[in-house]
């Protein structure tokens, strides 16, 4: 198993965002309407634009490329931020991976990626959502110590869907 993480820059918009699509489209199947999920493909310049933006003005966050020799196969992003009592939070947005690599052990290797990258910069608690009815990402993130805290939102993907708050424990 080798793969290459590197740090995403502007010239990787164009693959982060085939990536974006097919990873959504993929792992989301059976949660997000179908029809959200063909717009996608529709909508595939806006988000290379938002990506393309998001890459040259990353903020609070950290882009990563995943490879396998030069083919992109997913994804990670990261975000520093602090809370209103100026603790550092660092939340995991995004571990995605294209279908053909789920399952085989690179999962694991793009979470502790993220979690140590989160470490290095001091995060006192590190966290991320995942979708109440995405059974296979809950297992995998209990499996890896994680813990649903209680929290819940609603996000809208063509139907409002409820997201979990997870916790990294130590």
């Amino acid at each position: 198993m080798k793969i290459d993480i590197k740090k995403a820059i502007p010239e990787d918009a164009q693959g982060f965002t085939d990536c974006f699509i097919s990873c959504w489209q993929s792992a989301y199947r059976e949660i997000v309407p179908k029809e959200y999920l063909e717009n996608m493909l529709m909508e595939r310049e806006q988000i290379l634009s938002r990506n393309i933006n998001s890459l040259k003005n990353p903020g609070n966050c950290e882009y990563f490329c995943v490879k396998d020799n030069r083919k992109m196969i997913g994804f990670i992003i990261i975000n520093f931020c602090q809370n209103e009592n100026k603790s550092c939070i660092g939340e995991i947005w995004a571990i995605y991976l294209i279908e053909e690599y789920c399952n085989k052990g690179y999962g694991k290797i793009l979470l502790e990626f993220a979690i140590n990258k989160l470490k290095k910069v001091k995060q006192e608690k590190i966290y991320l959502w995942v979708f109440e009815d995405n059974n296979r990402a809950r297992k995998f993130y209990e499996k890896n110590n994680f813990e649903y805290n209680g929290e819940k939102r609603e996000m809208n993907y063509g139907k409002p869907l409820t997201q979990l708050k997870y916790v990294f424990k130590e």
